[in-house]
């Protein structure tokens, strides 16, 4: 039954992905957009960290961890967005709601296999702005209207393998692939002229990289036991095939558009940096009562770049994420009480984006909170996780982001290929 649900939900992640619009945040128009992936539901919950080894749900932070499953799992994980976005003179509200992850992984001896599809980055943005130019009698003499609007992002799928070095060190590494789509366009037109104009953007984006891992684990006494973590993403890089076109538009009453002219603009094809990025962490608690960790990530994000030449005002600077988090569980093998065995989680994350506008870091801070809820007597379960943050600022004619973020993500735990007794 668990291989028929997991093929079905495969079939239609994979078409909702490519369909689905991340994000609204117009933040997302630097770089390949808004990085996306900050952990499994049960990460995420905790600051996102990755530190701690599970053997029946999956973490693809550090592939090290693959090689830490007892049970064959099957993850998928979505998040309701909702953000308010506030300027020194304007406030927006926007929801949207994405798939996060499909994950499967599978235990073999010590080794550990895991494979799936995530969205890397996200553009999803519509800027409007109306402008009435007044002569010395403040009279409307014209209106300037501008549109900005994007979509897509890139998308990965992967394969890693852990493996069980010692009872207390485990190795990994995986290989993902980029690919995807960026479509952005500008509009500009005035009332006093018949036409207006509008330029469109398309970036067809590919490439390879690679992650590394380490684990290490090792008991303090009888009950505690203290965990280390260390991951690697080396630098790689993605191919742009970028197109471009310029098109004479009229704005019709309705604000539809209708196309009067199509121009083809020559523009090179680009390549974007993608940062290589180094995590360190650490923790200790009894494993199926409470833990506590923590973890450092640099990222060299300052190698990143725009997808084109000509957008300006905009840099990017290295930058570091600090992220601090645990469970508690009540009494994991309860059986007359059901909250004693739901799994308690929270956490802190604060990061410095990378991306700098009008001299000005973007930096971005959360709190986390979630809870782990068992199915039945199996091993799988129903995690929900709560995060508020804020990111950005509303100053230097900025954008402040203030988000609250619900994700919800199954985790199906069993043993596959173990041979019958009986027929």
């Amino acid at each position: 039954m668990i291989k028929n649900i997991i093929v079905n939900i495969c079939l239609l992640f994979s078409l909702a992905i490519f369909a689905q619009e991340g994000t609204s945040s117009p933040y997302s128009f630097y770089g390949i957009g808004d990085i996306k992936f900050k952990g499994t539901v049960e990460n995420r919950s905790m600051g996102s960290i990755s530190v701690f080894p599970d053997s029946i749900h999956i973490n693809i932070q550090n592939p090290a961890h693959f090689a830490s499953l007892k049970l064959t799992g099957f993850s998928i994980g979505g998040t309701y967005a909702n953000t308010k976005s506030i300027t020194e003179t304007q406030e927006a509200k926007s929801r949207r709601t994405s798939l996060d992850y499909l994950v499967v992984g599978l235990p073999v001896g010590k080794l550990g296999i895991g494979f799936g599809l995530m969205p890397y980055s996200s553009v999803g943005y519509k800027i409007g702005n109306v402008t009435d130019i007044r002569d010395s009698n403040n009279t409307i003499i014209r209106s300037e209207f501008s549109r900005y609007n994007g979509i897509g992002g890139v998308n990965k799928v992967f394969v890693g393998i852990g493996y069980q070095l010692t009872k207390k060190i485990n190795i990994g590494a995986d290989i993902q692939y980029n690919f995807g789509s960026i479509e952005t366009s500008n509009l500009e037109y005035q009332s006093d002229l018949q036409y207006g104009s509008r330029e469109n953007n398309t970036s067809d984006l590919s490439g390879v990289n690679f992650d590394f891992g380490l684990t290490y684990q090792t008991k303090i006494n009888s009950k505690n036991t203290f965990f280390s973590s260390l991951s690697y993403t080396p630098e790689s890089k993605l191919t742009l095939g970028n197109t471009r076109d310029i098109q004479v538009i009229e704005l019709l009453s309705t604000s539809a558009v209708r196309v009067i002219e199509i121009q083809s603009i020559p523009i090179e094809d680009t390549t974007i940096k993608l940062p290589s990025k180094l995590s360190i962490g650490s923790g200790f608690g009894q494993v199926k009562k409470w833990l506590i960790g923590g973890e450092i990530s640099f990222i060299q994000n300052s190698v990143m770049s725009n997808r084109f030449n000509d957008i300006e005002d905009s840099v990017f600077e290295n930058s570091i994420r600090y992220s601090l988090g645990g469970y508690y569980i009540p009494n994991y093998n309860s059986f007359s009480k059901y909250y004693k065995r739901v799994v308690y989680r929270g956490g802190l994350r604060y990061e410095n984006t990378g991306l700098v506008l009008q001299n000005k870091s973007i930096t971005d801070f959360a709190g986390t909170f979630g809870l782990g809820l068992p199915l039945g007597g199996t091993f799988s379960n129903i995690n929900i996780g709560l995060e508020i943050g804020k990111r950005g600022t509303k100053y230097n004619n900025l954008v402040e982001e203030n988000y609250v973020n619900i994700s919800v993500g199954l985790s199906l735990s069993d043993k596959w290929f173990v041979k019958r007794k009986y027929d």
